[in-house]
């Protein structure tokens, strides 16, 4: 029996979370069973020794498509599962041609190929014959690739196969469409509509929920209130809705910087934003921290056309962040509620924040447990000696 194998639920996500939906993939649809029939029909059309989808990383994808790198996000096939999360240059290779150009290919003899990439059948003791291999879209743009290894008959590739493939891709685009539709029903509630992150409403929620669990596992948390300094001046110089762009930007870093799975990232308000890290020590979410302020402030930001007749603006060392860390301690005291611990952590997370902005600006502060607020340099320095 053919076993057919997919990223796990929270890497999966990743992939399927583009920027044109802008929202995060949590639901109750059953994602690696989605791929997993997409592949299994696809074999059904074409039979086939072995298969694979891979997708591009939407959080590392850049305009020139050969620069990019695709993901194996579900497979199938002799020594396929090892395959699943492994990534492939869009420079190599018949998977990476096809991405590039957009254009179904089959191959029927891979030897005489100057296309192939033989790598990953010496890695795999894997022997290719023949391949067919078809793009896969997300609205009108490319986003992976759908192979199919050796025919299963023993026969090679023919055009006809991938003109049923191209067809079933179709199939898979619209497939993959409507996963992302049905997501994005299932967020709305939870989103803020600028920049896809969540709101403040369910970031209380959230919030709750960590502090609740962490009471049962007695584990650490940490809460990060983020505000954006000199935003005002680029409202001011270059209108709201550079504004609104630049916040979309910000929160599309944020996404990309912030991988835990059981995280939470929302804009609090303006341009504020928070960030609830579960199950993380107190140095782990400085390290979070330190990366978000030093991206912020090395980024250029609206270095694109952002709308229709708006030129690049390319808004470099204008824009940084404050940011102010709590760490958070598994309450003893059974006296104390929930909402106390809760009120207790936000208070100290937005007057660690507010001490970052009087300090100066783009700065990390950090509230310890019962200690004095330190900027997060000053801490290190201290663990240091």
């Amino acid at each position: 029996m053919i076993q057919f194998h997919a990223l796990e639920i929270p890497q999966l996500e990743r992939f399927l979370e583009r920027q044109k939906a802008g929202l995060s993939l949590k639901s109750d649809i059953d994602l690696d069973l989605v791929l997993r029939q997409i592949l299994q029909k696809a074999n059904e059309f074409v039979p086939s020794e072995s298969g694979s989808i891979l997708l591009d990383d939407p959080f590392r994808k850049v305009a020139m498509r050969r620069e990019n790198e695709l993901v194996f996000i579900a497979t199938f096939g002799n020594a396929s599962r090892h395959l699943i999360g492994q990534r492939l240059s869009a420079k190599f290779g018949i998977v990476g041609q096809v991405y590039q150009t957009g254009t179904p290919y089959v191959s029927a003899d891979v030897e005489e190929d100057d296309f192939f990439y033989a790598d990953f059948d010496e890695q795999l003791g894997h022997k290719t014959h023949s391949v067919v291999c078809v793009p896969i879209y997300i609205g009108k743009t490319v986003c992976g690739v759908l192979e199919l290894i050796n025919r299963l008959d023993g026969s090679i590739f023919t055009d006809r196969d991938k003109t049923l493939l191209e067809i079933f891709a179709g199939y898979t685009s619209f497939t993959l469409q409507n996963a992302l539709d049905a997501k994005r029903a299932h967020e709305l509630a939870k989103k803020d509509d600028l920049t896809g992150l969540y709101n403040d409403r369910w970031f209380n929620v959230r919030l709750t929920e960590t502090l609740s669990d962490a009471r049962k596992s007695g584990s650490e948390a940490v809460l990060i209130f983020m505000d954006l300094d000199r935003f005002k001046a680029i409202n001011d110089g270059h209108g709201h809705l550079a504004g609104s762009q630049v916040l979309r930007e910000v929160g599309f870093l944020l996404k990309r910087i912030v991988q835990q799975g059981d995280a939470t990232v929302a804009r609090y308000g303006g341009d504020e934003f928070v960030i609830v890290l579960p199950n993380t020590k107190l140095e782990d979410g400085i390290a979070v921290c330190e990366e978000i302020r030093r991206t912020i402030e090395e980024t250029t930001f609206l270095a694109r056309e952002w709308g229709f007749s708006m030129p690049p603006l390319h808004l470099s060392g204008l824009l940084s962040a404050s940011l102010g860390i709590a760490q958070h301690l598994p309450v003893t005291d059974p006296n104390e509620s929930l909402e106390q611990e809760k009120s207790d952590l936000l208070r100290r997370a937005d007057a660690a924040m507010y001490s970052a902005k009087s300090r100066g600006k783009n700065l990390v502060v950090v509230s310890r447990v019962g200690e004095e607020l330190q900027p997060a340099g000053m801490v290190r320095e201290a663990v240091d000696q």
